[in-house]
């Protein structure tokens, strides 16, 4: 990741949404949906988010829009992987293209291949395969 975050000890949330490309309002929901995810509060009620909090939300962003895992899969990846080690170059290990995308696990239900292309033609072939199916299947009357 080539992505320097400012030296700072706080960042305002429109900080944070700014250099992680994360929209505030995402950034609130999220801190509904990771406990690990807590900013600190200014008197006048401004989120004032850490350094580290910077770093799992980059990890976050991996995880979610790269890695095409779901909210509950993320969730259940910082519990098995600890934090410090969570923001170790994700962008590094993303394949460059969709059909260089590892194959996903039977076991893991909770990774999403989003990044997958998959053929229009043979698609539609089988939408119509299923129509046709369907209508014989109606009852006549």
């Amino acid at each position: 990741m080539d992505f320097q975050i400012p030296e700072k000890l706080y960042y305002k949330i429109g900080e944070v949404a700014k250099f992680t490309g994360i929209k505030t309002h995402v950034l609130r929901y999220w801190e509904t949906e990771f406990k690990a995810i807590r900013p600190n509060k200014s008197r006048s009620n401004q989120r004032l988010y850490r350094k580290q909090d910077v770093e799992l939300i980059l990890h976050l962003k991996d995880l979610l829009y790269n890695q095409g895992f779901t909210i509950a899969g993320a969730r259940k990846k910082l519990r098995e992987k600890p934090a410090a080690k969570a923001v170790e170059a994700p962008a590094a290990a993303a394949p460059a293209k969709a059909s260089e995308q590892p194959p996903v696990e039977s076991s893991d239900q909770l990774t999403l291949p989003l990044s997958r292309s998959y053929d229009s033609k043979l698609l539609k072939e089988i939408r119509q395969d299923l129509l046709l199916l369907r209508k014989s299947l109606e009852p006549n009357p």
